[in-house]
C-alpha cells in the first residue's frame, strides 16, 4: 500500500499554539512508520499543477495562496493563517491526491492509498480559504479523477467531526460526484443540514454531542452506507478526519479509535464490491496527538486488509 507525503507539508506553520500544527503530521508519520515498518511504500507527493487546482478553485484564490510571503504570519480569517512555507505545503498536499488517483487507477497492486498531508482541505471553497484549509485537497483529486479517467460516479466520504462545507459547495451541482458526511451539530462551519441535498448527490447526517460510537456506527450502517452502495461508486475517496475522537479538544462527539477502524473496514468492503477496491484517503482533522496516532494506525490497518 502506498502513502504519499512530503517534507514541505511540515513547513506550514500557522503560529504558536495553533491546533493545526506540524506536530500533527509528525505524529501520523511516526506512528505509521513504527506500526507498519515493511508494509507501506512511502512516496513524495508532487506539487499540484495550476490546471489541477483550477478545476475547483478560482484563479484569484490560487494566486492569493501562492503569493510569496515575507512576513512570518499572514491572517486569512479568524483561525486560518499562512507562513512562508504554506504555499509549498498546500501545493504538495493537493498534489498528493492527484498522484494517489493515478496510482489506484494505473498501478496494479495499489488499490488503496493514504495521503498523510497538511494543511487539511475540506473547508476550502472554490474561492475562499477557511477553517485551517487553503486548497481543497480531496476536491482537487476527485475532479481530476472525474476528468482524467472519465468517471461517472465518484464518491467522497467525510467522517471528520466538522462538515466539509467546501467539498459540498464545489460539487453540489455535479451529479458525477456524491458527497456523504456525518458531523457534529452546532460546530463550525454551521452547515451540512439534512435539507442540503444538492442535485441529489449530497447526504448529510448531523450527530448530537456525546453520540459516541454506537450512534456513529448505526448512523453509517443504517443510513449512509446503503446510499453509497446504491450510488455504486467507481472510485471512493475518504476525508479522514479523526477529530470526532473522544479525546479531541475541538469537539465532543465521543467516538473511539475502534469506531474509525470499523467504518474504514466497511468502506473497503464497499469499494471491493463496486470499484475494484480503489480507495484514496486523505488526512483532514484530528487535534489530540495521541488519538491522531491511534486512529491513523487503525485506519491504515483496515486499508491494508485484503477483503
Amino acid at each position: 500500500m502506498l502513502v504519499f507525503t512530503h517534507p514541505a507539508c511540515l513547513e506550514h506553520d500557522p503560529g504558536i499554539d495553533h491546533p493545526e500544527s506540524p506536530e500533527r503530521l509528525h505524529a501520523v508519520i511516526s506512528a505509521l512508520r513504527e506500526e507498519f515498518p515493511d508494509q507501506l511504500e512511502w512516496r513524495n507527493a508532487p506539487a499540484a499543477k495550476l490546471g489541477e487546482l483550477a478545476r475547483v478553485h478560482t484563479r484569484e484564490l490560487i494566486d492569493a495562496m501562492l503569493q510569496v510571503q515575507t512576513v512570518p504570519l499572514r491572517r486569512i480569517d479568524l483561525d486560518t493563517f499562512t507562513s512562508p512555507g504554506s504555499a509549498s505545503a498546500a501545493l504538495h498536499a493537493a498534489g498528493a491526491g492527484v498522484a494517489a488517483v493515478d496510482a489506484v487507477m494505473l498501478e496494479n497492486g495499489n488499490p488503496r492509498v493514504f495521503c498523510a498531508v497538511r494543511p487539511p482541505g475540506h473547508h476550502a471553497t472554490a474561492d475562499t480559504a477557511m477553517g485551517f484549509c487553503l486548497f481543497n485537497n480531496i476536491a482537487v483529486a476527485a475532479a481530476y479523477a472525474r476528468d482524467k479517467y472519465g468517471l461517472e460516479r465518484v464518491a467522497i466520504v467525510d467522517f471528520d467531526v466538522h462538515h466539509g462545507n467546501g467539498t459540498q459547495a464545489i460539487f453540489e451541482t455535479d451529479p458525477k460526484v456524491a458527497y456523504y458526511s456525518s458531523h457534529q451539530s452546532g460546530l463550525f462551519p454551521f452547515s451540512g443540514s439534512m435539507r442540503e441535498r444538492g442535485v441529489g448527490n449530497i447526504c448529510n447526517i448531523l450527530l448530537p454531542p456525546g453520540s459516541g460510537g454506537f450512534r456513529f456506527r448505526n448512523t453509517w450502517a443504517d443510513e449512509m452506507l446503503p446510499q453509497i452502495e446504491a450510488f455504486r461508486p467507481q472510485l471512493l475517496f475518504i476525508s479522514a478526519g479523526f477529530d470526532a475522537h473522544m479525546r479531541d479538544p475541538q469537539a465532543d462527539l465521543m467516538v473511539e479509535t475502534e469506531d474509525f477502524g470499523w467504518l474504514t473496514a466497511e468502506l473497503v468492503k464497499l469499494a471491493q464490491r463496486h470499484c475494484s477496491g480503489r480507495v484514496v484517503s486523505m488526512l483532514e482533522g484530528g487535534y489530540d496527538l495521541q488519538a491522531l496516532r491511534e486512529c491513523s494506525v487503525a485506519h491504515v490497518q483496515e486499508l491494508l486488509a485484503s477483503r
